[in-house]
């Protein structure tokens, strides 16, 4: 008999090993692919899904034939080339991160499966109780504020239905980054634009949170984590240690919110999260730097990789991430 949604489940009844684990959003999603790799080096058998997620009876059987010990949930519409692609296709953005991770959770939870959800930590913005600048970040119990996107709003409608189920660990990602020049990379992102706004930001270096991901699964944590580094860290301090270590010949212009919100059609969310809850609950082999270290950390690592792969830098990158 399975338990009911909404039951209090304590974290050691679901702390075990990862032995096989189940990915979502494996086979081509950016989150996915890396936890993949993740997991396989720490000896893992991992299993990319086939069904598609919002096809409720395809998971109900691939879960039961793969019996994995962990799902992982990273498939979900971001939209390209960024999230303004979601006020033209609601339908398909429902589909899957509605639709689709809602069958996630309670089909794993019918089969006492513990499901990690790479959720989203966009569903707020600074307010007058969280001012910008103050340090104070929102928790995971505060409700969302910001609905000025599509996918923001999908994404906020999730998370107080997530909660009601005691199998699931819902991860607040925020403006991923990563140490290669993935299209989905947060400063991979910035550095192409003409202009940026320069706010700090909470967000998340997938190189220290991921496996810190794999940690708390096995530890059996579940609820919601804001899922970022502690701290913020601006736009303009990200791209100036591009600069610092990857081309010192780019530049970049600032322009203020409102400028933005002339050419883009859905908002975006700027916010800082609180990281104490994160902090307290991680395993103690898990190592997590401030955000301003992490980045510089993770620019060190992205020098160091695009050297080897395409030559001396920057003369050898890539043309679209090249201004001059």
């Amino acid at each position: 008999m399975t338990e009911q949604s909404g039951t209090k489940r304590d974290a050691s009844a679901m702390s075990s090993p990862v032995t096989k684990a189940l990915i979502y959003g494996g086979k081509t999603g950016w989150i996915g692919g890396k936890m993949a790799v993740l997991l396989e080096e720490h000896g893992a058998e991992v299993i990319l899904a086939s069904a598609r997620c919002e096809n409720r009876a395809d998971v109900a059987k691939e879960l039961d034939e793969v019996k994995p010990s962990h799902v992982f949930m990273a498939a979900g519409i971001t939209g390209r080339p960024n999230i303004d692609w979601c006020e033209d296709h609601k339908p398909e953005t429902i589909r899957t991160n509605v639709i689709g991770t809602l069958n996630l959770a309670d089909l794993t939870n019918e089969r006492n499966i513990h499901c990690t959800i790479y959720a989203t930590g966009c569903i707020f913005k600074y307010d007058d109780a969280h001012p910008l600048g103050s340090g104070i970040g929102f928790t995971e119990e505060d409700v969302p504020n910001f609905d000025e996107s599509f996918y923001s709003q999908t994404k906020g409608y999730m998370e107080p239905m997530l909660k009601c189920y005691p199998n699931c660990m819902i991860l607040r990602v925020r403006m991923p980054i990563s140490d290669d020049l993935s299209h989905r990379n947060f400063i991979t992102k910035i550095v192409k634009y003409e202009r940026v706004v320069n706010i700090p930001n909470s967000m998340t270096v997938l190189y220290e949170m991921l496996p810190a991901s794999l940690a708390m699964a096995k530890k059996g944590l579940t609820g919601v984590y804001n899922f970022c580094n502690p701290g913020v860290i601006s736009h303009n301090q990200c791209l100036d240690l591009y600069k610092k270590y990857i081309d010192p010949t780019y530049t970049y212009k600032n322009f203020t919110l409102e400028e933005q919100a002339k050419v883009l059609k859905a908002g975006r969310s700027n916010n800082e999260l609180d990281a104490t809850k994160l902090m307290k609950d991680m395993p103690d082999d898990i190592k997590i730097n401030d955000i301003l270290t992490a980045v510089e950390l993770c620019m060190q690592r992205m020098q160091k990789n695009l050297t080897e792969e395409f030559g001396p830098l920057p003369d050898s990158l890539p043309k679209e991430v090249r201004k001059n």
